[in-house]
């Protein structure tokens, strides 16, 4: 017969175990801890990921901008050169090559550098935190 102050034992003769207060506060806190962990591993991902992009794109540009310059400097020798008919054209030839090339960097870099996006997914997460830490995950799926 179990005492006046005793728990009642359970169903199947055990006592009820149930997790103390400090128990549950440390498993909130190791779960917190783990969370944070996560989205800081998430957000150096997607910030590696997108300084990769900014830097192929900022090559892309450096490389457009090498190539505007012999442009220039063709198209001068093409002008200064611009009598004699041979080796004006010969310069605007290599000029125009290098326009191309030119404008088919700064196409790739320009596109490159839209396709950065920060950290889109650590954002995502970062604004559900709120409503796990109230115990309302209902929430950030509306």
């Amino acid at each position: 017969m179990p005492g006046a102050g005793a728990p009642p034992p359970a169903a199947d003769g055990a006592p009820d175990e149930r997790p103390s207060l400090g128990d549950l506060i440390g498993s909130v806190t190791e779960d917190l801890s783990l969370l944070v962990r996560q989205e800081v591993e998430l957000a150096k991902a997607e910030l590696t990921e997108s300084a990769k992009r900014a830097g192929k794109g900022g090559g892309l540009l450096a490389g457009s901008g090498v190539a505007g310059h012999f442009v220039l400097m063709f198209l001068s020798f093409a002008l200064w050169w611009g009598l004699p008919l041979g080796r004006a054209w010969s310069a605007v030839v290599v000029a125009v090559i290098w326009a191309v090339i030119a404008a088919v960097l700064a196409v790739r870099g320009r596109g490159e550098l839209r396709r950065v996006k920060g950290a889109p997914r650590t954002a995502e997460t970062m604004k559900k935190i709120p409503n796990a830490l109230k115990g309302d995950e209902e929430a950030n799926h509306e």
